[in-house]
């Protein structure tokens, strides 16, 4: 099973990741910040990754280090599921339109992490959430899952619709990466290395 449970408690924080690569897409998420949970919602359910993912934050300051350290957590937890690597597909790109956005991701779970995100949002909050923690979150993501991670707005004007299809862009491309590939069990590089 290609399953993996990550723990990170810091002064700031305490938060707990469990995800199964080969699941149904369910999640259970709770981390106080309604509208990041609906988005982890979508990235599970997009992606056909099992999430649970429970987090005690310092949400009377803001959100900030909540949904940095939920990504960091998530992207530890997709590296050790992984595990070597051998048999998947690696690479996984999806253009998705929601009404007036339409959001492309392409990735490659190379373990030489780097974003490139050209999300703009008109308005600094949807709700409560600040828009910026958008990026801030697959920053933390990419990084520590070792994945090189580009999402480019194609168009959109409203913030929720671009964050929302921002996620299930990035879900629909990281299922495509992590899938077994029926036709090649070794290990998808050159290099003899990922």
């Amino acid at each position: 099973m290609r399953d993996a449970t990550v723990t990170r408690t810091t002064s700031e924080t305490a938060i707990s990741v469990s995800i199964s690569l080969d699941g149904t897409g369910s999640a259970k998420i709770s981390t106080g910040v309604g509208f990041f949970d609906h988005m982890l919602d979508q990235l599970a359910k997009h992606s056909l990754i099992d999430m649970t993912i429970t987090a005690k934050g310092d949400l009377h300051i803001d959100d900030h280090h909540t949904v940095e350290d939920v990504g960091i957590a998530l992207g530890q937890a997709l590296s050790k599921a992984l595990g070597d690597k051998k048999g998947i597909r690696r690479y996984g790109h999806f253009a998705l339109a929601m009404d007036d956005a339409q959001i492309a991701c392409a990735l490659d779970l190379s373990a030489r992490p780097y974003l490139i995100c050209t999300l703009d949002f008109p308005t600094p909050k949807m709700g409560s959430f600040d828009t910026e923690l958008v990026r801030e979150f697959f920053q933390a993501l990419a990084t520590h899952g070792g994945i090189t991670l580009h999402i480019d707005k194609k168009h959109g004007f409203n913030s929720h619709h671009i964050a929302e299809a921002a996620f299930k862009a990035v879900a629909k491309s990281l299922r495509m990466a992590v899938e077994k590939d029926p036709r090649n069990d070794a290990l998808p590089s050159t290099k003899g290395t990922l």
